[in-house]
């Protein structure tokens, strides 16, 4: 009797062993698969004015008065979000920029941009708590930027050229347009490649 019980708890710790080095080694790997992948940006798409061009030049009303000029010289830079009251994921990304504009509030202009019948957009607007912003509706600002998916996102500098843009689905992904913007960099996934294409020189 008293073999059996030294001989199950042999086995059971022995379990436990091959278990712990397991779970060493998966945690291992995926260290390694996340040193691996290179963070992701913001999608760029090659379509509409290029990083660097001068922005189309607009000026047009916004939802609950006024008029915003997108592509003119300003104080701030500014960042085209395009969105829809039907997409989820713009949905979502709401609260981030909200975080976002006070942050950044010292040097960037958060402009929503959309197309479609003034009355779902202002009842949209007041359910996502976003009146403080300009919200522009305007089929002509995405075609001229080329915007076929969303959520959309174009940043602007001060001098009305576009500096990044692209598809962006998180928080990483937008703030991966200021780092380009900072770096004067295309897109992060340029900066990346290219010093991916350095390492990889003899």
């Amino acid at each position: 009797m008293i073999d059996a019980l030294v001989i199950s708890n042999a086995v059971l710790w022995a379990v436990v062993l091959a278990l712990l080095v397991a779970v060493f080694a998966l945690a291992r790997q995926v260290g390694i698969l996340y040193e691996r992948v290179a963070p992701m940006g913001a999608l760029m798409i090659d379509a509409g004015p290029a990083v660097g061009e001068a922005a189309p030049r607009f000026d047009l009303p916004a939802l609950g008065g006024g008029t915003v000029s997108v592509g003119a010289a300003a104080e701030r830079s500014q960042l085209l979000f395009f969105l829809s009251p039907t997409c989820p994921v713009c949905k979502k990304l709401l609260p981030i920029l909200k975080s976002i504009a006070g942050a950044e509030s010292a040097w960037l202009r958060i402009v929503f941009a959309s197309d479609g019948e003034a009355e779902e957009h202002a009842a949209f607007r007041r359910r996502a708590a976003i009146e403080a912003f300009p919200y522009l509706l305007s089929a002509d600002l995405g075609m001229a930027f080329k915007v076929g998916k969303l959520p959309y996102a174009v940043l602007l500098d001060e001098n009305g050229r576009v500096r990044a843009k692209g598809l962006v689905n998180s928080r990483e992904q937008l703030e991966s347009l200021f780092t380009a913007k900072e770096m004067n960099v295309a897109s992060v996934q340029d900066f990346v490649g290219g010093h991916a294409g350095q390492g990889t020189r003899t």
